[in-house]
């Protein structure tokens, strides 16, 4: 019997030493080693940007690689901590948030697979739940889906906007191959990337390819078809435009966050999308689908 109670409490000593952290304690470590990975990115893009050697573009370079490298990092710590703490409603949410972005989304969707109700109950974490089942349903291979806003096509003698019915299917799918560009006025990065794409229309544009702008989001920075209106204008937007398109779009195609562009081939099967699609990378994509 003595024997026993050795052994049991040897064993309680042994699980003492063992025990789990709290949910807390894993957030804790996973935030200090983000700080940690943030710091060290900022010193060494520090570095980079101080050393006389370098021109612009190699400064550039390198900092890409180093945020590559930080994002990596991070990555692949918060998917560990899905994989283990997938149905922890403090943890998963958390790291969810910091990481989601950067994960594919048929491995975001086995994750979720896996979650159990309450912690896809959480609000953020059903609204990626939604954006990530748009999004495989509507990923590269797939036809387009079809979404109808109420395009404000000018104004009568009293201001007033004058509405008019346009769709998708008004540009996708009619022959022609099309690059549509998602933004909204008040989105730098949209603004940033018009040039851009007023390149690939001016250079490309004509029997086999063309260029649609949708305004979405409008309202969540308390803009209206106005604003997209003048902002087009002040870009050069002389391309086909859908103002006034609020959440549908974005919603329909699970787009989280914006300037969001999808390439599509003359049937309307989606070519390409999201960051396969900014800045030279976009000229690069039309030009060889359109063999040129």
């Amino acid at each position: 019997m003595k024997k026993i109670v050795l052994i049991a409490a040897a064993a309680l000593v042994a699980l003492a030493g063992c025990k789990q952290p709290s949910s807390e304690e894993v957030l804790k470590g996973f935030q200090a080693d983000l700080e940690a990975w943030e710091n060290e990115y900022s010193e060494s893009a520090k570095q980079v940007r101080e050393d006389a050697t370098l021109d612009n573009a190699q400064k550039a370079e390198k900092i890409e690689a180093l945020q590559d490298d930080i994002i990596s990092k991070l990555t692949d710590a918060g998917r560990k901590l899905l994989n283990k703490y997938y149905a922890d409603t403090l943890v998963a949410p958390a790291v969810l948030d910091e990481v989601g972005y950067y994960m594919a989304d048929d491995e975001l969707a086995a994750i979720f697979a896996k979650m159990p109700e309450n912690v896809k109950a959480n609000k953020f974490v059903s609204r990626m739940i939604a954006s990530n089942t748009a999004r495989l349903a509507t990923a590269v291979g797939s036809k387009f889906t079809d979404f109808t806003v109420d395009h404000v096509a000018g104004v009568d003698k009293d201001g007033n906007p004058i509405y008019e019915k346009k769709s998708l299917s008004d540009f996708v799918g009619q022959g022609k191959v099309m690059l549509v560009d998602f933004w909204s006025p008040w989105c730098p990065p949209c603004k940033a990337e018009l040039p851009n794409i007023k390149a690939v229309w001016e250079k490309y544009h004509g029997d086999d390819f063309d260029v649609l702008s949708v305004a979405v989001w409008e309202e969540s920075r308390k803009m209206d078809w106005r604003n997209t209106i003048d902002t087009a204008k002040v870009y050069g937007v002389a391309w086909n435009q859908l103002n006034n398109g609020h959440q549908e779009p974005a919603t329909l195609y699970g787009i989280d966050g914006i300037p969001h562009m999808i390439l599509f081939d003359k049937d309307g099967t989606i070519l390409k999308r999201g960051d396969d699609l900014r800045g030279a990378a976009t000229e690069k994509a039309v030009a060889e689908v359109l063999g040129r």
